[in-house]
């Protein structure tokens, strides 16, 4: 095998440990701050899963987004929209129960550009593609 080869692959090799090492930390110490959330839902079995997330703001509405390669929790609350969402400090007054929808192409846009992410975190997500769900309080 061609020496360049070798090189090329042992560092795609190594950017995919980074990526693996990074999602993986995300998702054993859900790190918070003043734009996370805590999000419960229900899955499939009935039971209750906590997640804390990031919480995205566009046009005066409220969103989550799977910004992350792991992302079986959004499949999850797209299957069972009913949620409940606590948020720490000034916005703990709108702690509750809030159901997520999903959002038309021109939305995607405009949310996907209020909200960029810097490139050294795209580079440690591994560039993954972002969707987004908006979410709206449960009457």
């Amino acid at each position: 095998m061609n020496r360049w080869v070798k090189v090329l692959l042992a560092l795609v090799i190594f950017y995919v440990g980074i990526v693996v090492a990074f999602e993986t930390w995300l998702g054993y110490a859900q790190p918070r701050g003043e734009d996370n959330l805590v999000l419960t839902m229900t899955d499939d079995d009935g039971t209750q899963i906590t997640r804390v997330l990031s919480l995205f703001e566009s046009d005066g509405e409220l969103y989550l987004a799977a910004n992350h390669w792991p992302r079986a929790w959004f499949r999850q609350v797209k299957r069972n929209p009913e949620v409940h969402i606590e948020f720490g400090g000034e916005r703990a007054a709108e702690s509750g129960n809030y159901t997520v929808a999903p959002i038309a192409d021109a939305d995607h846009e405009r949310v996907l550009n209020d909200n960029p992410i810097s490139l050294v975190g795209r580079i440690l997500m591994g560039f993954p593609p972002r969707e987004f769900l908006r979410l709206e309080p449960s009457s």
